[in-house]
């Protein structure tokens, strides 16, 4: 994605705060939620944030914990961030990073 030096610092600011949200108000119940990145419209105004989960049978559950936990994700981005107007947010699994972790996987055989 061919970002802007402005989309680039809010993407990171973003996926910054989500791991500070994550790891204070997510309660994981045994897994690992970890943010691998966000990308973020040109507009500014929608943000997907890209996490993996460990063990990656409670991916399902975890991702349906972080959805339902939007709001308060927004709404902690408003009081931590000097953002004009804070991007809807959305969740979701990293596939890129799950598949370069089974290529691992497959070439340590």
């Amino acid at each position: 994605m061919n970002e802007s030096r402005r989309q680039h610092q809010v993407a990171e600011e973003i996926a910054h705060r989500a791991g500070e949200f994550i790891a204070r108000f997510v309660r994981g119940g045994g897994s690992l939620i970890t943010v691998t990145r966000a990308e973020i419209a040109p507009d500014l105004k929608q943000v997907t944030i890209f996490v993996t989960v460990l063990p990656a049978e409670m991916q399902e559950g975890s991702l349906k914990n972080l959805k339902r936990l939007r709001t308060d994700f927004h709404d902690y981005l408003k009081k931590k961030t000097v953002l004009r107007n804070v991007p809807t947010v959305d969740f979701s699994i990293d596939l890129g990073e799950h598949n370069r972790q089974r290529i691992d996987e497959l070439t340590r055989k």
